[in-house]
């Protein structure tokens, strides 16, 4: 009888051990995720980028890189540019440093797609197809790309660690959620302008949750759409 009350007892205890170990596990768990949710918690950034007056331009690239504070680059990504009717599509990719980028050619004629830029130097010879593995872009920087056989085919690939991109869109606007309290460099970037990244960068500041909006005007810089039978997307705005 001894011996099977003090089993009893030890199974009691064990009990609330166990009890009070789940407990503290929940506890924990449930800090963790107050944390982060903390840490998610930011503010909106909305940017409009203009042209010529209040004209808005489309297809511009925006670049937020945090000052006196850790960098944390975006996770890469496998990208694809393909080459349909002699034209890159798209002409334009935003990708984080050491994505990959497939360049298939689905038309009936066949590329030879090249590029001679520091940030990526690459050639794949005449194909069509799928012949070549994915390119490792894992340096930041502007990729202009050609192809050697069709002279109006051209396309840019722009590589960064930026922990925040995007592109505006049709109406001109950016708008990303979630940025953390801090001070940013703004960088931004467009296929008619002619310097990478546009010489003229912005500060900006985020405070908790209030929303920021920034106004961009590129008054000047920009090259005038091409001519052609081939137009290129940023050739409409």
């Amino acid at each position: 009888m001894m011996a099977n009350g003090r089993i009893a007892t030890c199974d009691a205890a064990e009990a609330r051990r166990a009890s009070a170990l789940v407990a503290t596990i929940l506890v924990a768990a449930a800090g963790m995720l107050a944390t982060r949710a903390a840490v998610a918690a930011g503010a909106a950034v909305t940017v409009t980028v203009t042209q010529g007056g209040d004209k808005p331009l489309a297809g511009t690239v925006l670049m937020l890189h945090p000052l006196g504070a850790p960098q944390h680059p975006q996770a890469p990504v496998r990208a694809t540019m393909d080459q349909v009717n002699r034209m890159f599509v798209p002409d334009v990719l935003v990708i984080p440093v050491g994505s990959t980028v497939s360049f298939p050619n689905t038309d009936k004629v066949r590329h030879q797609v090249y590029s001679f830029s520091p940030a990526h130097r690459f050639q794949l010879p005449l194909y069509s197809g799928k012949p070549y593995p994915p390119q490792h872009f894992d340096r930041a920087g502007l990729v202009t790309l050609g192809c050697n056989i069709h002279d109006w085919m051209l396309a840019y690939i722009v590589v960064t660690d930026a922990e925040f991109f995007g592109s505006t869109d049709g109406s001109g606007k950016w708008s990303i959620k979630d940025v953390p309290s801090g001070r940013y460099r703004m960088e931004w970037w467009h296929p008619r302008l002619r310097e990478f990244p546009a010489s003229d960068s912005r500060e900006i500041e985020v405070s908790g949750t209030e929303p920021v909006e920034v106004r961009v005007a590129i008054d000047g810089g920009l090259r005038p759409p091409a001519m052609g039978m081939h137009p290129h997307s940023w050739d409409a705005y």
